[in-house]
C-alpha cells in the first residue's frame, strides 16, 4: 500500500473510485464529492416519490378514481331508467326519489350523470390512447429518418393543423349522425398532432446519442431503434401529454355537444346534459346545469393537475436530489 502527499492510502482512494464507478454503472447513487449522501432507489421509485410529494396531484388522482367509480360502479348500486320519458315527472326539483331532480323529459339527473360520465370518460381515454400512440410513432419516425422524409411527414402535420376544426365540426354535425366511434375518430384525427411534434422533438435530440449509434454498429434495424430505444426514452413526455389529451377530449366533447355534434338524445354525455340545461337557465332549474358542469370542470382540472405533477416527476431524472 502506497501513501499520498498527506499520508492517505492511495489504494483506498482507488477502491473508492472503483466503487463509485460501479455504482454509477449499476444505476445506484454513490457519494458526491461534497460528502453528502444521496437517497437510494430506482428511477421509477424516485419518480413515484416526487409525484406523491405533490399533494394536489394526489387529490387529483383520488378525484379521477372517485369519478370513475361514480360512473362505472354507481349504476350498479343506484338503479334508474335513464332513457324512458315520464311526462308526469318533468323538471322535478331534487328530493325524495330523485336526489338531483329530473330533466325536461322526466329522466333522473343522477342516473344520467353516471351514464353520461361513462361515455365522456370512454371517449376521453380512447382519444388519448389513439392520438398519443399514432402521434408518437409518427413523430419518432419523422425525427429519426430526417431529411426529405421528415419534411414530408411534418408537412402533413402542418396541413392538419391548418384545418379549422370548429367549422369542420359544424359541417359534420349538419350532414351526419354522430356515433360514439365516429366522435372518437374525428377527435383523434386532430389530437395526434401535438404528440407527433413532441415525439419528433425528443427524437431529434436522441438520435445522435451514443446508444443509438451503438445499435446501428451492432446491426440493429431502424424499426428496432425506434421501437426499442427511441420511443421508450420519450415515454415521460408521452405519458404527460396523454393526461392532457384526456382532459382536452372531455372538454372538446362538451363543446361539440353544445354545437350539436354530440351523441343524439336520449344518449347521455356531460356536455349534452349541460347543453340541454342551458335552455332552462332562466327558469331556475339549476339542477339541470350545475351538476354536469361541476363534473366536467372537476375532471378536466384533475387530469391537468396530474399531468403537471407527472411532468415535474419525470424531470427529476435530470436533477440531483
Amino acid at each position: 500500500m502506497t501513501e499520498g502527499w498527506l499520508g492517505i492510502p492511495m489504494v483506498e482512494d482507488a477502491k473508492a473510485t472503483a466503487r463509485g464507478a460501479l455504482a454509477e454503472a449499476a444505476g445506484t447513487p454513490g457519494v458526491p464529492s461534497g460528502g453528502e449522501s444521496v437517497g437510494g432507489g430506482s428511477v421509477v421509485r424516485l419518480i413515484g416519490r416526487t409525484f406523491l410529494e405533490n399533494k394536489l396531484a394526489v387529490v387529483g388522482v383520488a378525484a379521477v378514481a372517485s369519478m370513475a367509480a361514480f360512473c362505472f360502479i354507481g349504476p350498479l348500486l343506484y338503479h334508474s331508467d335513464t332513457l324512458a320519458t315520464r311526462l308526469l315527472e318533468v323538471n322535478l326539483r331534487p328530493g325524495s326519489g330523485h336526489p338531483l331532480g329530473t330533466d325536461d323529459s322526466g329522466r333522473d339527473i343522477l342516473g344520467r350523470l353516471m351514464v353520461g360520465g361513462q361515455s365522456s370518460l370512454e371517449i376521453g381515454f380512447a382519444v388519448a390512447i389513439i392520438a398519443v400512440t399514432f402521434g408518437s410513432v409518427w413523430g419518432a419516425l419523422a425525427g429519426f429518418l430526417g431529411g426529405f422524409v421528415d419534411a414530408a411527414m411534418m408537412r402533413v402535420v402542418d396541413g392538419f393543423i391548418a384545418i379549422p376544426g370548429l367549422f369542420l365540426f359544424l359541417f359534420l354535425a349538419s350532414i351526419i349522425h354522430a356515433t360514439l366511434w365516429l366522435i372518437i375518430v374525428v377527435l383523434s384525427a386532430f389530437s395526434w398532432l401535438v404528440p407527433a411534434r413532441l415525439a419528433r422533438g425528443e427524437t431529434l435530440s436522441l438520435r445522435t446519442r451514443e446508444f443509438v449509434q451503438a445499435v446501428k454498429v451492432m446491426g440493429g434495424t431502424n424499426r428496432r431503434i425506434v421501437v426499442r430505444h427511441l420511443l421508450p426514452n420519450t415515454l415521460g413526455t408521452i405519458i404527460v401529454n396523454a393526461t392532457f389529451q384526456v382532459a382536452d377530449a372531455i372538454l372538446v366533447l362538451a363543446v361539440l355537444s353544445y354545437l350539436g355534434f354530440g351523441l343524439a338524445p336520449p344518449a347521455a354525455t356531460w356536455g349534452g346534459m349541460l347543453s340541454a340545461g342551458i335552455d332552462f337557465i332562466y327558469d331556475g332549474y339549476w339542477w339541470q346545469i350545475y351538476p354536469a358542469g361541476v363534473l366536467i370542470v372537476l375532471t378536466v382540472v384533475s387530469f391537468n393537475v396530474i399531468g403537471d405533477a407527472l411532468r415535474d416527476a419525470f424531470e427529476v431524472r435530470l436533477q440531483v436530489r
